[in-house]
């Protein structure tokens, strides 16, 4: 294993941990300590991306697809803010992940929750979201081995797993936000009462990945042919 490449996986480990310490400094500071971890978590989410580029540096090219499609889905998750858990992040995440690579595709719904976060709000909860949307882009782009995972079907249940998981870190959040500790009952009880806004997630993004997942997907799919850019670059 090179060194870049393990900096990259301890880069992407490190990053729940500042989730949980984001919580823990919130709670016992009354609320006041949050901002240091959200930075912490963004330079840590640009890490694993970078250091996927074994014998050169990213393109400038490659560095504005990326704000292109944290710009897309910022801006995505603002057209839709009226509809409550009704957005489509994760599917431009994941979409952004089958064609330029999971590393793209965690940074990508990592700093989408940051930007999208400044019209938001931003608290301890932001890392959460950074976290949870970007091990999704991350885990498409690994699952997405010779185009698997653009195909309808498996792109539908990768959108329900998606919408799942989300729910269950967010929910992770909402345990740990009320004094610091995470309780397994507490949990499986947040867990329970979510489902709701679990289902209403897993189906904006079955909706969303079938919309987008074509026209967006020729558009990425071209400019990633016509200028060379995350070749070899699934992981």
């Amino acid at each position: 294993m090179s060194i870049r490449r393990f900096i990259g996986i301890a880069a992407l480990v490190s990053v729940p941990l500042v989730a949980v310490a984001a919580v823990t400094g919130t709670v016992l500071s009354g609320g006041q300590r949050w901002d240091i971890a959200v930075i912490v978590a963004a330079v840590l989410c640009c890490v694993p991306f970078f250091t996927a580029f074994e014998r050169r540096a990213p393109r400038a090219r490659e560095l504005v697809l990326v704000a292109v499609m944290v710009a897309f889905a910022a801006a995505g998750r603002l057209i839709f803010a009226a509809v409550p858990f009704f957005k489509p992040v994760t599917a431009v995440v994941v979409i952004s992940a089958l064609y330029f690579g999971g590393r793209a595709g965690f940074m990508v719904g990592a700093m989408s929750a940051l930007i999208s976060n400044i019209f938001f709000g931003q608290g301890a909860w932001t890392v959460f979201q950074m976290l949870a949307w970007g091990l999704i882009g991350f885990v498409a782009g690994i699952l997405n081995k010779n185009g698997r995972l653009e195909k309808p079907a498996p792109l539908i249940i990768f959108g329900i797993l998606a919408g799942a998981f989300y729910s269950l870190v967010m929910d992770i959040w909402t345990v740990l936000s009320a004094d610091g500790v995470l309780d397994l009952s507490r949990w499986l009880a947040a867990t329970a009462a979510s489902l709701p806004v679990t289902a209403v997630y897993c189906a904006s993004n079955v909706i969303f990945l079938l919309a987008l997942a074509r026209p967006l997907g020729r558009r990425l799919s071209r400019l990633r042919d016509k200028y060379g850019v995350f070749q070899g670059n699934s992981e």
